[in-house]
């Protein structure tokens, strides 16, 4: 399988530096975010490697991988993988409009 090329939107870069922040501020060490920085990469390139491993969604070409409390949405070109959030579960789904970002 050929790996495709992962790219992060803006969104999603501040979604994964609050998730990492949050666990800072709150354990007033890196170790977790560390750690869970790490899920998250290897998440990713299993989904540039295998791109149709998420369940897919509403819109045909975006998929999310559940990893433990995370979704990270994404969304698959010819060439390369769109990040578009990583979402915490856990949240209301309404504190952010989904839809609107992958639109």
């Amino acid at each position: 399988m050929v790996k495709r090329k992962i790219i992060w939107s803006n969104d999603a870069r501040l979604d994964l530096l609050d998730i990492l922040d949050f666990y800072i501020k709150r354990n007033g060490s890196a170790v977790y975010s560390k750690k869970l920085n790490l899920k998250f990469q290897k998440s990713i390139q299993l989904i540039s490697k295998n791109p149709f491993i998420g369940t897919q969604t509403d819109f045909e070409m975006v998929r999310a991988l559940i990893k433990d409390d995370y979704q990270i949405i994404y969304e698959i070109f010819d060439q390369l993988i769109l990040i578009i959030m990583i979402w915490d579960c856990r949240r209301n789904p309404m504190d952010k409009k989904i839809g609107q970002r992958i639109k």
